[in-house]
């Protein structure tokens, strides 16, 4: 013992040096959401995704029905770049896009359950499942954008620090789109609720006709990217800073209000006079023999009761192949095109005749004109899955279900237009006209592109909800992006007509038997989205990535992320 040492001081000395003091406040393990005021736990981590899908939900009420909700999408938007720049790591990025996008679909197309359980028969529970499980996919969208945006911010490490900058703007907006366009593609696409659509009635819609819907959420993403980047600058000595990207932010939404001003295509041949049906048909009994004798005679009433250029009935208005129809259906419609000099497009069943007998089942459109043997027929090449084709392993899910679904076979991705009094109309069936891609696509390929836009949808198996709104606010972003109208015939609503600004002009109560009678005027010319298609918004996407992923990788690791 050294001179002066005291036994017990040693004592205290070598548990000192000889055991380390514990870390009063030790860090938990994981820190991928650094949220002011609150610990690095899991319950912040908690908080931080439940207001990411709380944010996602709210998205939905920026969709049809809300009128303007395109305003309240700039506020989600603004709202959902401020929760992924406050992850710190790649898996903070996945989880936050994730939930948003979880909580925006689970809210958004939760109307499926009723098709499949109130229509299908499926238990309750599997339908609500399936209605979960389709959710977390289509989640893995904005998952994958916020995580590929934060490898753009900063690839090599997490992040001690967000500064908002430019590149972190641009780049959300880059990774937001891309991640959408892959949404409305992959396994054959499901773009429903893709951001732009809510635009329609909101300050961006007049980027539609140059970028199409993925532009428009391309610019969405950047609004609300540079509102944050503005607002968590203000504090900096430079005013500068946040004035520069509030004043893009404006001029953006400034320039979408003015090219909604502008028009695109010009008139061409004579208006048309055009009767829109509705027939109301029960979905519960459109496959039973006594629903389709009923279906058949209604529409038969319905197309013969008065004459005009072009009557349009909904998808399988004769819910049965066109060689089984009742003989008295096709001489009556007949007599009634040839002594009026009506047109008349209406839907049923298509099937190729062989020796063998009928094979290659269609979903498809039959057009009659005045004096001509011959039968017009649009196949259509967007089939539904599970509903009009069975994807390979899925049979048993298919058979939970009481419906009359099978396998269809495709249309031509190009068909030619239904001529009406030298108008060349160009019809689509059912959700394909949420796919703004092949309408573009169809309309470069038409020897003579059509002035009129045509669907043909039945809406029963959704009933009374949203989806009705939402079908019918996708129609309008696709005359938005062609500059021409369309003519919307439904079985429940919203039976419309739609002018070449996305504008409903006139539309037929729902859930009642009837007629929309209107005047169409047909539209030439081309929209730089009608050229392009999506190649202009995934060029500049997959550009600013490449850029943003490059400097990112000059970044070091626990430097401030900009």
């Amino acid at each position: 013992m050294s001179p002066g040492q005291h036994p017990r001081t040693s004592f205290l000395y070598r548990q000192m040096v000889d055991k380390p003091i514990a870390d009063p406040a030790p860090r938990p393990a994981s820190s991928d959401f650094p949220l002011q005021h609150a610990s690095r736990s899991r319950r912040a981590t908690v908080l931080h995704l439940t207001l990411a899908g709380t944010i996602g939900a709210l998205n939905t009420l920026a969709f049809a029905p809300t009128p303007h909700g395109g305003w309240l999408e700039l506020a989600i938007f603004a709202c959902a770049f401020w929760l992924v720049s406050r992850t710190r790591t790649l898996r903070g990025a996945l989880l936050t896009g994730g939930a948003f996008g979880f909580g925006q679909f689970v809210s958004g197309v939760w109307w499926l359950y009723v098709s499949m359980h109130f229509y299908g028969d499926m238990p309750a529970l599997m339908a609500g499942a399936a209605v979960v499980l389709l959710s977390l996919y289509l989640a893995l969208y904005p998952a994958f954008s916020a995580g590929l945006w934060h490898l753009c911010r900063a690839p090599r490490g997490q992040c001690a620090t967000f500064t908002p900058s430019w590149r972190a703007s641009v780049t959300f907006a880059c990774a937001w789109a891309l991640g959408e366009w892959l949404r409305g593609t992959v396994l054959t696409g499901f773009p429903w609720l893709a951001s732009g659509y809510a635009q329609v009635d909101g300050p961006l819609a007049g980027f539609a006709p140059l970028v199409g819907v993925y532009g428009v959420g391309w610019v969405l993403a950047l609004v609300g990217a540079l509102i944050i980047q503005a607002a968590m600058r203000m504090s900096g000595a430079c005013v500068a800073t946040w004035l520069a990207p509030a004043a893009v932010a404006a001029g953006l939404l400034a320039c979408g209000m003015l090219l909604a001003r502008v028009t695109w295509t010009q008139p061409s041949g004579p208006a048309l006079s055009v009767r829109l049906l509705q027939g109301n048909v029960e979905q519960s009994m459109k496959f039973d023999p006594v629903g389709m004798h009923h279906a058949i005679a209604l529409y038969q009433q319905l197309i013969t009761e008065k004459p005009a250029d072009l009557v349009v009935t909904p998808e399988t208005a004769i819910p049965l192949p066109l060689y089984e129809a009742p003989p008295e259906f096709g001489t009556a419609v007949r007599r009634f095109v040839d002594a009026t000099h009506t047109s008349v497009l209406f839907g049923a069943v298509g099937a190729t005749m062989t020796e063998n007998g009928p094979k290659d089942l269609t979903n498809a459109l039959y057009g009659i004109t005045p004096g001509s043997p011959v039968l017009y027929r649009y196949d259509k090449h967007h089939l539904v899955p599970f509903g009009e084709f069975i994807p390979w392993g899925f049979r048993w899910f298919v058979d939970m279900m009481k419906m009359p679904l099978g396998d269809f076979s495709r249309g031509g991705s190009i068909q030619p237009p239904f001529i009406v009094h030298g108008q060349p109309i160009a019809p689509n069936i059912c959700y394909e006209d949420i796919f703004g891609e092949a309408l573009a696509r169809t309309l470069r390929g038409q020897s003579e592109p059509a002035s009129v836009l045509v669907n043909s949808t039945n809406l029963g198996w959704f009933g009374n909800t949203i989806a009705l709104d939402q079908h019918l606010q996708m129609a309008r972003m696709r005359a938005l992006e062609t500059g021409r109208p369309m003519l919307r015939a439904t079985n429940t609503g919203a039976t419309a007509l739609i002018d070449a600004h996305g504008s409903v002009k006139a539309q037929l109560r729902r859930f009642t038997v009837g007629a929309l009678d209107v005047r169409v005027q047909g539209r030439s010319g081309m929209t730089p989205y009608l050229i392009a298609g999506n190649i202009t918004i995934l060029v500049i996407s997959l550009v600013g990535l490449a850029i943003g992923l490059g400097m990112g990788r000059r970044s070091s690791a626990g430097r401030a992320c900009e």
